[in-house]
């Protein structure tokens, strides 16, 4: 039996890879407009990652990465369902909340 066992990467690697992707989706030349990334939270602990590109005249495209799922799941610039695929990605360690 063959197993399977999915690449890990760092996540500037990863946020790269978003980059790319999300470019040759919309059709935009890589590193010409922003990335922003936020943590995805359920019962207060990070779970994932939301991405959107920022594109010109207000055009966005966006990707989500389940880290539970390692799954990856990106969507075009009207919302729909694009393209996903599987990576496991070195999330960071949650930062403690100062008061």
């Amino acid at each position: 039996m063959i197993g399977f066992s999915p690449q890990t990467v760092s996540l500037e690697q990863f946020c790269q890879h978003v980059e790319g992707y999300l470019c040759r989706i919309g059709q935009l030349e890589p590193g010409q407009f922003p990335l922003t990334r936020r943590p995805v939270r359920r019962g207060g602990e990070t779970c994932g990652l939301y991405f959107c590109l920022h594109g010109p005249r207000s055009v966005k495209l966006t990707a989500v990465y389940d880290d539970r799922k390692k799954l990856t799941i990106y969507y075009g610039t009207d919302g729909v369902r694009r393209s996903q695929e599987s990576i496991s990605v070195t999330l960071p360690a949650p930062q403690p909340h100062s008061v």
